[in-house]
């Protein structure tokens, strides 16, 4: 009997465990469902993108629209691919394109909050503001009888009450020293022009320099005529500061390479997977600088068509590079632009330098490897010593005459120059870091505009300030704000101190030629670049 139930049991034990099974599949189904567990079959051809985004729209525990999450999403698979392919949203392309554009619409004043209050720092000529009679040092308490003064308003809000479309009034009503009531003044916005060659001037009868902060659509146009007018006065050899120029049109920067190359010499070329080779030549349209010596400042952070046209001047034998090692940006975008105004940058295409080197750096180990890199940088010691920075021997290229200049990203400078870190003490550092020297310039400024108002040079405003013992009240002021002063910081830091106020104050009064002016007398490289051309080297390559 034993046997008999054995053998049974043998028969239907498959029957068993299959029934199981389906119960099994069957309970588990049943308990998916009353967690609303779902599976999606994507077909390939489906738009898998497009399915997660309609699921998540449909079925997610919150409320979220369709729309918020495409904006969401494309910013986050875009920069997967490399760091320099982005997405804007409409409001934050508005204020890339203004800047690109090199205008916007507003009043035209410069600006500072200080005390809470928004003070005219400046009044840009010819416009708006100045046709209407706002002055340098008013404090702006109304916009449009909206209060502005002591609200904790911030820089971006202020631009937003001020800009405005072309045409349209805005009512200001502003504190003016030696007036007990507020004044009243009418404003009619109009377009207003964004410098992208922040200063020019000469250092010597034969010697020019210009400072290039980005280029712009108008950066061709600000350069030549600063080129013009320091040539008209007997400038030989202009100095092109490209330190922080993080870059813009390329349109513009071969422009201005243009200028100093002779027809049919190579400025740059870009290539990609999608896109052939496209050259860019020398033409004969453009020789304002052609008999014009040349030499360029780079830093760590001269990126994209800073980079083009150091890295021209540096292939084409044409001048010298000065400085650190430049960032490393040769990536090539081009925009799309939606409906609503948002945009996109895509990477179609490298920069690449006549002599054949790809700009870009590396950034096949991610996003942050990438961003990270200046800070690597400075740790390993490039920007004290030229023997710490890393070269790559595998890609080697010739300029023009023979200079072996490497590729592996950046342009490397010519000469070397490491980052000043002489001059800086403990009282340096507390008065950078509460800013002191600025604040102490508006309101030294706002209290002697009356005095300072007729000076006309940088050399005549120097001499004004130090006959006014300015200094000893700039102390007097550093020891108002808790910070004890030793005479041998002052003895480190002091010049350097000295030469930051100065600037400031310069800046209110006469402008950004004025304070660079000033700021450079303390400027290795600066000082590297005059010791050769002194010393004639710039066109010796041979």
């Amino acid at each position: 009997m034993s046997e008999y139930k054995n053998t049974r049991f043998t028969v239907i034990l498959p029957v068993i465990i299959s029934l199981s099974v389906i119960t099994g599949i069957i309970i588990a189904e049943v308990f998916n469902k009353s967690n609303t567990n779902h599976s999606i079959l994507i077909s390939p051809k489906k738009d898998k993108l497009n399915m997660v985004i309609d699921y998540v729209d449909n079925e997610y525990v919150d409320e979220v629209t369709r729309e918020q999450l495409v904006e969401m999403a494309i910013p986050k698979f875009l920069e997967s691919l490399d760091p320099h392919t982005v997405y804007f949203t409409a409001e934050e392309a508005k204020g890339l394109e203004e800047e690109l554009e090199g205008n916007f619409e507003g009043i035209g004043i410069q600006f500072n909050i200080f005390k809470d209050t928004v003070l005219v720092v400046a009044v840009i000529e010819d416009g708006p503001s100045e046709k209407s009679g706002l002055k340098s040092g008013d404090r702006i308490i109304y916009v449009n009888d909206t209060l502005i003064a002591g609200v904790n308003i911030t820089n971006e809000m202020v631009m937003s009450k001020l800009k405005g479309q072309g045409g349209s009034i805005v009512t200001l009503k502003v504190l003016r020293r030696g007036f007990k009531n507020l004044l009243t003044v009418k404003i009619k916005r109009g377009q207003i022009p964004l410098k992208s060659v922040d200063a020019y001037y000469k250092i010597t009868d034969e010697i020019g320099y210009i400072k290039i902060t980005s280029f712009a659509k108008n950066t061709h146009t600000q350069f030549i005529d600063a080129i013009f007018t320091m040539t008209q006065t007997g400038m030989k050899t202009v100095i092109i500061d490209l330190r922080n120029n993080a870059g813009g049109y390329l349109n513009s920067a071969t422009d201005i390479t243009d200028e100093f190359l002779e027809n049919g010499k190579m400025i740059v070329y870009t290539e990609g997977r999608a896109r052939g080779k496209k050259v860019i030549n020398a033409t004969t349209k453009r020789s304002a600088c052609i008999d014009l010596d040349v030499v360029v400042l780079i830093d760590e952070f001269s990126a994209s068509a800073a980079e083009i046209v150091s890295g021209a001047i540096q292939d084409n034998d044409r001048g010298f590079i000065v400085g650190r090692r430049s960032y490393g940006k040769g990536l090539v975008q081009e925009s799309t632009v939606f409906d609503d105004g948002s945009i996109i940058r895509l990477t179609t295409a490298r920069y690449y330098t006549p002599s054949g080197r790809c700009i870009q750096k590396s950034y096949e180990n991610g996003q942050d490897e990438y961003n990270a890199d200046i800070y690597n940088r400075y740790l390993r010691g490039e920007f004290l010593e030229k023997d710490s920075i890393v070269l790559n021997d595998s890609l080697i290229f010739k300029t023009s005459k023979g200079r072996m200049v490497y590729g592996g990203g950046g342009i490397m400078p010519d000469v070397f120059v490491p980052i000043d870190t002489v001059g800086f003490s403990t009282l340096y550092s507390e008065i950078s870091r509460k800013s002191l020297d600025y604040t102490f310039s508006i309101e030294y400024v706002d209290k002697n505009r009356k005095m300072l108002q007729d000076v006309t040079s940088t050399a005549e405003l120097i001499s004004l300030l130090k006959k006014n013992d300015v200094m000893q009240s700039f102390w007097n002021y550093v020891i108002s704000n808790g910070i004890n002063i030793k005479q041998s910081d002052i003895f480190i830091s002091g010049k350097y101190i000295e030469n930051n106020l100065y600037a400031y104050i310069a800046r209110q009064i006469l402008g950004d030629s004025s304070f660079y002016e000033i700021s450079n007398t303390i400027d290795p490289v600066l000082d590297t670049a005059l010791n050769i051309i002194k010393s004639g080297r710039q066109l010796k390559f041979d």
